[in-house]
């Protein structure tokens, strides 16, 4: 399975969220991470949004809900969790 986390340098909620994924042992993922000042598309479609987390799909991505800042590493990892599976059901 494999997350993309669209970020940007400087922003501290997405600095707090890469560094809260990459704490998470269970579920397992990989975890790629987009800078949207690489690419225009990507600063066009995020630059009001970010930190935006996304499942890739064979079918494409399909974006995850915005977990609160203020959560814990093993709630944000229950929650993560808890999505995937219903992300496997549908």
């Amino acid at each position: 399975m494999r997350l993309i986390l669209y970020s940007k340098p400087g922003c501290h909620l997405c600095e707090g969220l890469e560094g809260k994924l990459k704490q998470i042992e269970t579920p397992k993922f990989d975890l790629e991470i987009r800078d949207i000042t690489t690419s225009e598309d990507w600063f066009t479609a995020y630059q009001y949004e970010i930190p935006v987390l996304r499942l890739e799909l064979p079918e494409g991505e399909k974006t995850i809900p915005r977990f609160s800042p203020r959560m814990s590493v093993d709630r944000l990892a229950q929650q993560l969790d808890k999505y995937l599976q219903l992300s496997d059901d549908e």
